[in-house]
């Protein structure tokens, strides 16, 4: 996938993800409309923050980096629309874990 430049560099803790499209059949071979589908809880980071600020100005690096495929809880971030592409920003404490 080609690197692009963002117009947008997200702040501290928070990351900026591209959903991952999801299957489009079931396990036993049925395809799955466009009305019942629900939004992918999986997605790839594409720009991260500087780290999380404390209370006494220390800056705590994130854990994940641009380039990791994440899982994320249902309803976490903001919907964002960037040059013609949809993207989802949110804090690193709504990531529930990095795929291998």
């Amino acid at each position: 996938m080609a690197k692009t430049e963002l117009s947008v560099r997200p702040l501290h803790d928070r990351i900026l993800v591209r959903r991952m499209a999801e299957e489009e059949k079931t396990a036993g071979g049925l395809f799955i409309p466009d009305t019942a589908k629900e939004k992918p809880q999986k997605g790839e980071i594409v720009a991260t923050g500087k780290g999380r600020v404390t209370e006494d100005g220390k800056i705590l690096p994130l854990e994940v980096k641009a380039g990791d495929k994440v899982l994320f809880s249902k309803y976490a971030g903001t919907e964002l629309k960037l040059e013609g592409a949809e993207y989802l920003m949110m804090r690193e404490e709504d990531i529930l874990g990095v795929f291998q």
